[in-house]
């Protein structure tokens, strides 16, 4: 079997705009776009608001790379930035509904890649698929 791109996505966000949409909207904000593992991840370390901008970033990306955007298909709980067990960079845990939709593309890994300085955080994704039976 060998494999194969599905999608890519890319997204750069601005620091203080997420640290202003934090201030004006606290928790509000934080329940419908953060699971609760992210938010104690974010919050437990000095500038919460840099975390925060780097896995909104992931999940525009991966949204993106799906190419559904955030929406009813694929929504900001669907995803959750998560380290990755064997090399501790960040990785990506699907819902099981964000699971599905992944079954349906025919993806089988979503890499993602984020950066990120004072001003901007960034982040790519690329969903992988396999080719069966192909040599």
């Amino acid at each position: 079997m060998t494999e194969h791109v599905i999608g890519t996505g890319v997204d750069l966000v601005e620091n203080d705009r997420l640290h202003g949409l934090l201030d004006k909207w606290g928790d509000r904000f934080k329940s419908r776009v953060f699971l609760p593992s992210e938010q104690a991840y974010c919050e437990s370390k000095a500038s919460p608001w840099l975390y925060y901008a780097g896995r909104f970033a992931v999940k525009e990306a991966v949204s993106k790379a799906f190419g559904t955007g955030i929406g009813t298909e694929l929504g900001w709980l669907d995803m959750e930035v998560v380290k990755d067990a064997v090399s501790g960079a960040p990785s990506i845990a699907l819902s099981p509904h964000g699971q599905c939709l992944a079954r349906k593309q025919g993806v089988i890994r979503v890499l993602i890649s984020l950066s990120h300085t004072h001003n901007f955080a960034v982040a790519h994704a690329l969903l992988i698929g396999e080719n069966r039976g192909e040599k």
